[in-house]
């Protein structure tokens, strides 16, 4: 398992809640400045300094539970608001996204572009805040310091540590259904056509040399596939051609977007009744990740922000619906951590929660360190 995975893994899954968020801020005909107002607070909470410099540390990766905790705390950084089964779907989204791309990577190198191409695109979105793109750019140079200098095979690792993560996750995304990249059981289909890696040959052709290094001998074979050679290698810079389109919005032109649990996935639920006591070193995980979850404060509306609630269904009948017949062991419910109980930990997350103030200015909100330690109780 890489240390080194935790960055990409976030920032991925990041990029794609931003991609879906902004396609339902826009289907539901939120105001723009409200819509702006929400992609600006996450984006500003998501890049932050201190919680940046947590992420990048060596680590393991967190528990699918706890990083959905963490997602579930920044899509509730600003005045927007989801219903549990409109959040589960998100994540479902996001999950299966990015899943998609790791398994179609051309290298394991590659997974860097893949997230450059979020980050290219989550600049995009920021209006009229020379700030916040100081944060993504800032996150941008991080990246490229950490892990350009990496080798092949710890890039294979990283690829490892998240195909396993994802490895029982199969969700069926109406996207990839219609456009027959993911099978009714929910497993994606990788396709045998298309641009071999860079700095790698089209395969057709066995070379056999003697035991001088001299070539003495060639074979060519027939593939059923149609490779061909990339042009050119993707940029690896703060800008530039990232050729690669894995990463980019795929939501850019829009289409509605539904999940379904596979059959493997509901029978992982059934197994999954088997592990519902709470873990003692998941808990001792999650009483750890408090302190990062300092700082991704969930916002009160006040003053002239009016909140809203978004709805990543068609429908409130079919979110309602969906709320019911999701398996209760899938909706990544997570255990109480101890935040409340010791004062020293009281003091920490106050004085965390003072270091990650947005650096844009905000109307201060009653109650907010209280508001804070009573979410992080009831988690």
């Amino acid at each position: 398992m890489s240390v080194r995975t935790l960055p990409l893994l976030f920032l991925n899954l990041g990029g794609e809640m931003l991609y879906i968020l902004d396609q339902r801020l826009r289907a539901q005909s939120i105001p723009g400045e409200k819509a702006r107002k929400v992609m600006n607070d996450i984006i500003t909470t998501m890049f932050n300094k201190k919680f940046m410099e947590e992420l990048f540390k060596p680590q393991e990766l967190y528990s699918k539970k706890a990083l959905r905790t963490v997602y579930d705390r920044l899509a509730h950084a600003s005045i927007m608001r989801l219903n549990q089964a409109s959040m589960d779907k998100l994540y479902d989204l996001m999950t299966m996204a990015f899943k998609y791309q790791v398994l179609l990577c051309p290298r394991p190198r590659d997974i860097l572009l893949v997230t450059f191409n979020h980050l290219d695109a989550i600049k995009d979105f920021i209006y009229d805040s020379p700030g916040i793109m100081n944060q993504v750019d800032e996150t941008f140079r991080r990246l490229i310091d950490t892990y350009n200098c990496l080798s092949d095979g710890e890039f294979q690792l990283i690829r490892q540590t998240l195909l396993i993560f994802f490895q029982d996750m199969h969700i069926r995304v109406s996207i990839f259904l219609k456009d027959k990249v993911q099978n009714s059981n929910g497993r994606f289909v990788l396709p045998t056509s298309g641009p071999v890696p860079w700095g790698t040959e089209v395969p057709g052709l066995i070379r056999m040399f003697n035991h001088d290094g001299d070539e003495v001998k060639r074979t060519e074979f027939t593939t059923p596939g149609n490779y061909v050679t990339p042009q050119r290698e993707g940029s690896f810079g703060l800008y530039g051609d990232r050729v690669l389109k894995l990463g980019t919005n795929m939501y850019s032109i829009s289409r509605p977007v539904e999940t379904h649990m596979s059959g493997s996935s509901k029978n992982l639920a059934s197994h999954a009744k088997e592990n519902t006591v709470p873990n003692p070193l998941a808990k001792e995980e999650l009483n750890f990740l408090a302190r990062l979850l300092g700082g991704l404060e969930i916002k009160n509306p006040s003053g002239s922000d009016t909140g809203f609630r978004l709805n990543l269904f068609t429908t409130d009948e079919e979110e309602e619906h969906a709320a019911l017949t999701r398996p209760e062991e899938l909706s990544y419910k997570v255990i109480n951590i101890e935040a409340t109980q010791e004062p020293g930990r009281r003091e920490e997350l106050s004085c965390i929660l003072g270091q990650l103030e947005a650096e844009e200015p905000r109307p201060e909100s009653s109650g907010k360190g209280e508001e804070l330690l009573a979410l992080m109780d009831a988690l």
